[in-house]
Parts: C-alpha cells; structure tokens; sequence
C-alpha cells in the first residue's frame, strides 16, 4: 500500500498525475473523461494516482497567462464521484489558503474514509494577496490543526528547486514541513538537473545535520509538445536551462526531444540522489488535452519505471 511504502521510505515509487476535468460540465461527459482515465491508469499500474487541486496562480506574475485559467472539479470530489472503481492509491492535492478549519477538518474525515490508503499534499495560497476570507488558514496553520489530530493523515509537501536556486532555503522549507508532518516530498516539474541535484545535495545535509534520514523525494515530469506548453511551464515557474530550451525550440519532433531529455535528466538526478541516501521516485504528469502529450506521459512513466 502506498502509505506504508511511503512511511518506511521506500526507494522507486511511481505516480501518475492528472488534472481533474473542468467544473460546469455535463455529468456524462465527465463521466466518459474519467472511465478513459482509469483504463489508461489500470494499465500504467503505478502505485499511486495524483490529483491536482489548480489554483488560480494570476497573482503571482505580472506576466500573461498563456492559457486561460479554468476552475476543475475538487480532487477529493471527483476521485469519490467518478473514479471509485479504480483500485490505485491517490494522492490529493488541497489548497488550504482560503480554507476555515471546519472545512478542512471535513475533507481529512472524508479522505480517511477510504481505507486509509490514501495521500494529500497541502498547498498555500499562490500569494499573499490570495489568501482571503473570514478563518481561512496558511499553510503552517493547517499543518498544525491535522498535526493535533488522533491519527493524522499521511502528508507530503511541494518541493521548489528553482525556489531554493533563488533563496537557497528549501532545505529548510522542507526540513520545517517534516517537523509539521509531511513524510514525502514532490517537485514540481523537473527540466533543471542542476537546480535540482543542488535542491537535493542540501536537503540531505540538512536531515543529517538532525540525524534523520530523508524521506522519499518524487521527481515530477512532464512531457512538453510545443513551444506555447514551454511558455506555459516558465510562466509557472518551472526553470529550462539555456542549452535545453534551444535543444527543445530547435527539435524537429519537440515532444519525443522532451520525453528524451526527461529520461537524460532523471538518469542523472537518480545516480546523485543514491549517493545521497535519497530515496527518489516519480511522478508523470499528464496535464494535457492533446492525445498526443496524453500518449507521451504514457510513455514516460513506462519508461522512467524501466529505469528504477
């Protein structure tokens, strides 16, 4: 079960992610959305299934958005609704910056409900300015509300490499976010080896510094089909060194170069992350409408799975 491997670190877990269907939608279409979701799952087999919890990020850049911004269903609502029968582990995402307590307390009841098989990952507001609302709660505030908890749920927490290249404190953004209770951590998507294997030398060093072993540390990927998905991911925050945007602008096939480019990049991020003591494991992100990018992400979490 994948709490369990998670609690006693194990090396090599494999999730797959996915961005649940758009609100407002007819219930038959969503319907039909997620049986062809679950099919592809059951036959990626991975040991847990990610569900995002897409905030409104405008706020955060005076940049254009490259796509418009479309509000999904709620994780939790969607996984109990539509994918019941798909018998995969999940790990929720919760965005908890315009959260009351009540509220959250809720959700943890109804997401322990399931066997207690499954994850979550809270996330604070995208700014400051975001976070509104009569008793919502911050991130730490949440942290600290389940940590009181009898038996509080399985927590993990985002890890920013290109945060930590700017400010050089996610290692004790991390180390904080263990002490709160968070037992694993997932990048965000990964095109930086060297931002990366720097995020992930200091997190070592700072868990040994309290004689602590790290705990498992996912890798998330995601495969890149066209220049505007590039501009999607920058303006998300999401760093592609010099040298591998100009390898993606000038690929004839820009999707197959990326998926190349992600096997290169987790080839080398493992070997540093096994000296390290680092558990590593990853997480395929298929956050595209394209058949084309929803094939590749199949593809890469197959191929990323050889390689562990």
């Amino acid at each position: 079960m994948l709490r369990d491997d998670i609690l006693r670190r194990r090396d090599g877990l494999r999730l797959y992610g996915l961005t649940p269907p758009k609100r407002g939608q007819d219930p038959d279409k969503v319907r039909d959305i997620a049986d062809r979701q679950a099919r592809r799952i059951a036959a990626l087999a991975p040991d847990g299934l990610v569900l995002y919890d897409l905030q409104d990020e405008a706020g955060r850049t005076e940049a254009a958005r490259p796509f418009p911004f479309l509000p999904t269903l709620e994780p939790l609502d969607y996984s109990r609704d539509y994918l019941a029968a798909l018998e995969v582990p999940r790990v929720l995402y919760k965005c908890v910056g315009n959260q009351p307590a009540a509220e959250l307390l809720a959700w943890v009841d109804a997401l322990e409900a399931g066997a207690g098989r499954d994850a979550c990952v809270l996330v604070g507001a995208p700014t400051r300015a975001s976070a509104q609302g009569a008793g919502a709660l911050g991130l730490s505030a949440a942290y600290d509300l389940l940590r009181g908890r009898a038996a509080p749920p399985c927590l993990g927490g985002v890890a920013i490499a290109e945060r930590h290249a700017r400010k050089l404190d996610e290692d004790e953004r991390l180390f904080g976010k263990h002490t709160a209770g968070c037992r694993f951590f997932i990048s965000q998507t990964v095109f930086d080896a060297s931002a990366t294997k720097s995020l992930l030398s200091d997190y070592a060093l700072r868990f040994a510094r309290e004689r602590l072993a790290p705990v498992p540390f996912i890798l998330s990927f995601s495969p890149c089909g066209s220049l505007k998905t590039m501009e999607f991911m920058k303006w998300l925050g999401i760093s592609f060194p010099r040298w591998l945007e100009n390898d993606l602008r000038t690929a004839p096939d820009i999707l197959r170069k990326s998926v190349d480019l992600a096997l290169q990049i987790f080839a080398d991020v493992r070997v540093f992350a096994k000296d390290k003591g680092i558990p590593l494991g990853i997480n395929v992100e298929s956050v595209s409408i394209r058949k084309e990018e929803i094939e590749a992400s199949g593809e890469l979490f197959e191929a990323l799975s050889a390689m562990m």
